[in-house]
This record gives structure tokens, C-alpha cells and sequence, in this order.
């Protein structure tokens, strides 16, 4: 099953104007482009975000009772009583202690008789295991190199307005466009969330391998960089459109499938991540799926397009990476 990947740009206007929500708002920063009027955004798109909680809190594992355990906090060497403080302690109510009788006093963090370490911290507020945040979205920030040649009039395109789609008005001939240099900024503008840049990265991306025959296959190494940061961003609307294009870029060329297979260590970890990401509905009907936005469903395609066009070695290096493919 092959649509345009154009389809999904009504995706935003089934889930958020038909539904009566409100759009997602955007503070984005600029591109760094002399024709922005916006600041320059020197973050870099689907980078890893470290956790936010300290090494010596993250639970440890136990040989003992083969579990992960939080660390007992060191008990204070000064926990101790004087001489005469217990006399005080005596003498007020429970649970009433003064703060210097307190501080002096046993650590409150210390476990109870019977009670585990790992409970008792639990219970003076230690942070629980923290979660990895592998579907989390990345960061995108709108520095695609599709937007600053766009905004400084470097691509020969415009939009079409027709009356009943909008189009890509190419300026010059497409034999006549060097792919090393168009293609790969064009694949970089796939992860643009914002129009007219997404709408044109993709529908250029889409006429440039329509038109691109035997000049696509030495472009591929090119390619792998733009494509991996699309996927790193973890968002499943940029993955949804650079999986149709992944479909495009392999039949557009005979041998351009055999050229992906030693870049699968780039690009199939994500396909593992997400391959499970199903539509579950039970014995429903899943009436959008014209639509080609499950993820679990791409993904299936795409590997089984990359098997058929990979050539012998395409379906030991597919199971390698993707074990349940």
C-alpha cells in the first residue's frame, strides 16, 4: 500500500479543526538565516536528553536479593545523645522534640526494625526509578537547511495556489538540477512541522525522486544523516511522512535498495522502537486507515520493501536490528 506522503498534511485539519481543538502552540526559535528576523537556534535536532535526577539516587542492583534496591543514606556520625538530653527527651510529648533535639537525634532516613532501605527511603521522599523516555519527542528545532536556502531564495520553487490543491512550481527543469546538492536539503526539510516549509521539503522530495532515476543511487550516503535526524526526533508525525519517503526513495531506483543495507545501523533503530506502535482495536474498523498514518503498519511496509529490494543480505541485517520483524 503506497499513498502520497502529501496525504498527511490534512492530518491537522482532521485532528484539530474538525475536533473543535485548539492547535499546538509554537515558540520557535529561527534559523540563523540573514533574511530571519528571529533569533538563531544552535540546539541540534533528536538529541538525547540526559535524566534529571543524580547518579548516587538511581537504585542499584542488589546481588543479594536480586532486585533493584534505593540506596540507605549514610547515617549522620553525629547522630548521638549528650549527656542530659535524655532527660529532655523524657520530659516532652511524643513527637514534639525541639529542632536541635532532632538534628541530634536519630536520622529520620534510618530504616525501622523490619522495615527494608529501600521502603524506608521510599518513604522520606527519594525518587522512584526514573522513566527512560524512549517514545518521548526530541527536540526540533526549525534549523533544517531546507529553511535557511528557502528563506534566502536558494531553491528554484514556489507554490502553486491552485483552486482545488496547492502544487510545487519548479523555476527549472528537473534534468537539469544537480541531485548532489538538492536532494539531501530537501530530505533535511522533511522534519519541518511548519508550513509552506514542510509542504514544500516534502512535495519537492516527493518530484525529485519521481524525476530522479540513476541519479538518485550515488546520492544515498548523502542521505542517511538527514533521514536518521528526522527519525531521532521521535515525533510520529515527521516519522509517519520520512517512512513513505524511505518507501519512494527505495522504488526509485533498481539498485538504490541494495545501496541502503550497510546504513541499516542508522536507520532501523527507530523501526524497532516503534514497530509495535499498532492501531489495537479488537474486531473495530479503523475507518482513517486510507489515511497510512500507523506507524506499527509503515514500519511492517517498509521493512518488507527494503527485504524485497535489498538484495541477499538485506534480510539477515533487517533481522540483526529488527528482531521481531
Amino acid at each position: 500500500m503506497s499513498v502520497q506522503a502529501g496525504s498527511l498534511f490534512t492530518s491537522m485539519y482532521r485532528n484539530i479543526k474538525i475536533k473543535g481543538q485548539d492547535p499546538v502552540a509554537t515558540n520557535l526559535e529561527g534559523t540563523g538565516s540573514c533574511f530571519d528576523i528571529t533569533n538563531p537556534s544552535e540546539a541540534r535536532a533528536g538529541a538525547h536528553q540526559p535524566l534529571a535526577v543524580d547518579k548516587k539516587d538511581l537504585p542499584r542492583w542488589s546481588k543479594a536479593t536480586m532486585e533493584y534496591r534505593i540506596p540507605s543514606p549514610q547515617s549522620d556520625p553525629k547522630a548521638y545523645l549528650s549527656k542530659g538530653e535524655g532527660e529532655a527527651l523524657r520530659s516532652h510529648k511524643e513527637g514534639a522534640t525541639s529542632p536541635d533535639l532532632a538534628v541530634r537525634g536519630s536520622s529520620p532516613a534510618s530504616p525501622k526494625r523490619g522495615q527494608s532501605p529501600s521502603t524506608a527511603a521510599a518513604s522520606y521522599g527519594s525518587p522512584s526509578p526514573p522513566k527512560a523516555g524512549a517514545f518521548q519527542q526530541r527536540a526540533n528545532p526549525p534549523n533544517t537547511t531546507f529553511r535557511k536556502f528557502y528563506e534566502r531564495g536558494d531553491l528554484p520553487i514556489s507554490i502553486d495556489h491552485k483552486s482545488f490543491k496547492n502544487a510545487i512550481k519548479w523555476k527549472v527543469d528537473l534534468d537539469k538540477l544537480d541531485y548532489h546538492h538538492y536532494l539531501p536539503i530537501f530530505f533535511d526539510g522533511t522534519r519541518e512541522t511548519q508550513d509552506p516549509y514542510r509542504f514544500l521539503a516534502i512535495k519537492g522530495t516527493e518530484d525529485l525522486l519521481a524525476a530522479g532515476g540513476n541519479r538518485v543511487l550515488p546520492v544515498i550516503p548523502q542521505l542517511i544523516i538527514p533521514i536518521k535526524t528526522a527519525l531521532n526526533t521521535r515525533d510520529p508525525a515527521v516519522i509517519a511522512v520520512c517512512l513513505q519517503l524511505l518507501q519512494k526513495l527505495v522504488l526509485s531506483g533498481e539498485l538504490v535498495g541494495q545501496a541502503l543495507v550497510p546504513y541499516y545501523r542508522q536507520l532501523l533503530p527507530i523501526f524497532n522502537l516503534y514497530i509495535t506502535k499498532n492501531k489495537n482495536l479488537g474486531d473495530g474498523i479503523d475507518y482513517g486507515q486510507q489515511q497510512y498514518d500507523c506507524l506499527g503498519e509503515l514500519i511492517s511496509d517498509t521493512l518488507a520493501l527494503f527485504e524485497q529490494r535489498g538484495g541477499e543480505d538485506a534480510f539477515i541485517n533487517i533481522k540483526y536490528m529488527v528482531s521481531i520483524a
